[in-house]
């Protein structure tokens, strides 16, 4: 697979400073600017000042240069223009507008996560000892960045672009809906879904465990109840933990652990979803506001105007 991992974001908020407070909050590490670096991915979102909340761009990481010139050859076989500048090209998400950027970077290597020892039926794993998950104090910080949800007016040319042009894979299908698409070992990097315009719905940053996502939404409502979106549950696309938060601007912002993995060789079958699987398997039912936005509307009213 040419595509190996998304790098990063660039979201325009309105409010760069309560925008940047959340993002503190959320465990990502400020390191000047408005640039937010993750533990192991290094700078991994960038914010950028925008009369409403929109992804500005994506940028996916390649292997190579026959990389990035095999792309160039993909879109301009779908009459899309890109720029090349050293080891990157740039070009725009026709449907939604977003700048996507192709950037050659070496592949990222993770140190081994070591489980805290379990205890369940048969097997007694910690003996004589508090959980680590019910001790540990820390807060959550994510490991790096997974993947992006975009909705979008033209399905179908989104789908063209991601799957046709750069290369992604398909995971699994939401019936009527939209597409888990990859260019990882992540199940999903991108879901694009059918909207009635562009906008960002959330970003997800993977954290250690179940435990870790816990810790950070305690951290995260204390005092600001209001960020709290969806969650805890699991979800059926990808098997992860999930539990979502609201940023200032609107966007949602995702803690997900054990995703699945899915190696570049493996025949995977994508499953056509329905109904709430499409959606999770435990938790509590989604809010509206998760399914729709509130400010849908006046994002909507905005861009007509626009």
């Amino acid at each position: 697979m040419a595509l190996h991992r998304l790098d990063s974001i660039v979201l325009g908020v309105p409010d760069l400073d309560s925008a940047t407070a959340f993002y503190e909050d959320f465990g990502l590490a400020h390191v000047g600017g408005h640039l937010f670096a993750t533990q192991d991915g290094s700078i991994q979102l960038s914010l950028v000042a925008a009369p409403t909340r929109r992804l500005v761009t994506a940028t996916f990481a390649v292997d190579d240069a026959d990389d990035l010139s095999r792309a160039q050859r993909n879109l301009t076989s779908l009459g899309l223009a890109s720029a090349r500048t050293g080891g990157r090209v740039s070009t725009v998400e026709p449907a939604t507008g977003t700048g996507i950027d192709l950037l050659i970077s070496p592949r990222l290597e993770q140190e081994r996560f070591t489980a805290p020892a379990v205890n369940a039926p048969g097997r007694i794993d910690r003996v004589n000892a508090r959980a680590d998950g019910a001790v540990l104090e820390t807060r959550a910080k994510p490991r790096r960045l997974g993947h992006i949800v975009l909705g979008t007016p033209n399905f179908d040319a989104s789908h063209q672009f991601f799957v046709d042009a750069l290369g992604f894979k398909i995971s699994d299908i939401v019936k009527g809906e939209g597409v888990f698409l990859r260019c990882s070992t992540d199940h999903h990097n991108i879901l694009i879904q059918r909207a009635p315009i562009a906008f960002m719905h959330h970003s997800s940053w993977q954290v250690d465990d179940v435990d870790a996502i816990g810790r950070g939404a305690m951290d995260m409502l204390d005092g600001h109840p209001e960020r709290h979106v969806w969650g805890l549950g699991r979800h059926y696309a990808g098997s992860n933990f999930f539990w979502y938060f609201k940023d200032p601007a609107g966007n949602f912002a995702e803690y997900h652990s054990d995703m699945d993995f899915i190696p570049e060789d493996a025949l995977w079958t994508p499953e056509e979803l329905e109904g709430a699987r499409g959606l999770y398997r435990w938790g509590p039912p989604p809010p509206p506001s998760f399914i729709k936005p509130d400010d849908l509307a006046d994002l909507m009213i905005h861009g007509h105007s626009g």
